[in-house]
């Protein structure tokens, strides 16, 4: 249930931001049976009326009938706000003598791929579209005994580093207690994973669906969640580095979120220019100081200029200090709650600036290609 908590704290983080595009916004956001707790630091000049907010995040998830066991109107909402430490502040707040630091230290990683058109690994492609899929066929109630819960996983063959075909197919979705086993492994493999994973099934794919038999207990009271624990599903499935930071429920001054969102951008125009058929980026960061500490692009061998260059071509064209990254992607917008279902790459949304290859054009001619 770490989908509902990041969509709560992301949620919040919308309408602060909606109301003061400057506000500093760190939540976290638990649930269990019956209860939400809403927790982290907040200074802004906006109001928010968290109560609501939450309960219709949780309504729009789908828990708006007590039979499922947690739903919007009886859960229990508590909430423990406060304001960021100036020791913090400090150091990322702008001023006269001082440009805007990093709002922590540590690293974030950018990835890109071009084995997909969306230039993502094709299995944590799949695996999004999967999940997006049972939410469509249960809001547009396609299959009628589908319920709010449901997670995927996908196993791809590769061969000399080229997707070849879906190996394994996992999907555990959430059902109504009436409906047969039977019944759930036909809807799922015909109106869910065909026509997603279509050409790259055959007849030796594997199919796990609802591997335990039964998935009437969903949602909180199934299982306990927290913001911030599915940093892989959110970014690229494993393929590639992490630095280990969340980013939901974070404003965009946290360079843990809005410096990956750089990355990612970076990498996949590195990729669209041709530069290189896969191209990480990390880059570092101390807690206050705008520059980064490093920057460092592996290309893994697919590179067609050398990786010194692709860095040089980069530190010249993206200027990796937060509130260049801010104002350079327009992430002092209320976009956020979107981007914590069905990952934060890869989507083709036009409030998803980071996914733009508008710099493609111009990395290839400075590469002399």
């Amino acid at each position: 249930m770490s989908i509902l908590c990041d969509q709560v704290s992301d949620a919040l983080l919308d309408e602060f931001i909606s109301k003061d595009p400057n506000s500093r916004v760190a939540v976290e956001t638990l649930t269990t049976t019956g209860l939400i707790v809403v927790a982290g630091e907040v200074t802004t000049k906006a109001y928010a009326d968290v109560q609501k907010v939450v309960r219709d995040v949780v309504k729009n998830i789908g828990y708006d009938n007590p039979k499922y066991g947690f739903d919007c109107d009886n859960c229990s909402v508590l909430v423990s706000l406060h304001e960021q430490s100036p020791d913090i502040s400090q150091g990322v707040t702008a001023t006269e003598n001082k440009e805007q630091g990093a709002g922590d230290q540590g690293l974030v990683f950018g990835y890109a791929t071009n084995e997909t058109p969306e230039l993502m690994p094709l299995p944590i492609s799949l695996a999004h579209k999967l999940t997006m899929r049972l939410s469509e066929a249960r809001k547009k109630n396609e299959i009628w005994w589908l319920r709010p819960d449901g997670k995927s996983q996908v196993t791809v063959e590769y061969e000399d580093d080229t997707p070849k075909r879906v190996h394994t197919v996992v999907i555990s979705t959430q059902h109504d207690p009436d409906v047969s086993y039977e019944q759930i492994v036909n809807d799922v493999k015909e109106k869910i994973v065909k026509p997603v994973c279509g050409k790259w099934l055959d007849d030796k794919t594997i199919y796990h669906i609802n591997p335990t038999g039964r998935f009437v207990i969903g949602g909180p009271p199934g299982d306990s969640g927290l913001t911030g624990r599915k940093i892989i599903v959110d970014t690229y499935g494993g393929k590639g580095y992490h630095g280990g930071g969340a980013f939901s429920g974070k404003d965009p001054s946290k360079v843990d979120r809005s410096a990956a969102y750089m990355g990612r951008y970076i990498a996949k125009n590195v990729v669209a220019a041709g530069l290189a058929d896969r191209c990480e980026v990390q880059v570092a960061y101390a807690i206050g100081v705008a520059e980064p500490v490093s920057v460092l692009v592996n290309t893994f061998g697919t590179g067609r200029i050398p990786e010194e260059k692709i860095e040089d071509i980069i530190k010249k064209n993206f200027d990796l200090r937060p509130a260049r990254i801010i104002s350079r992607l327009d992430l002092r917008r209320p976009i956020y709650r979107k981007t914590a279902a069905y990952g934060h790459f890869g989507r083709n949304d036009p409030d998803f600036t980071w996914e733009r290859t508008d710099m493609a054009e111009n990395l290839r001619r400075e590469a002399g290609l």
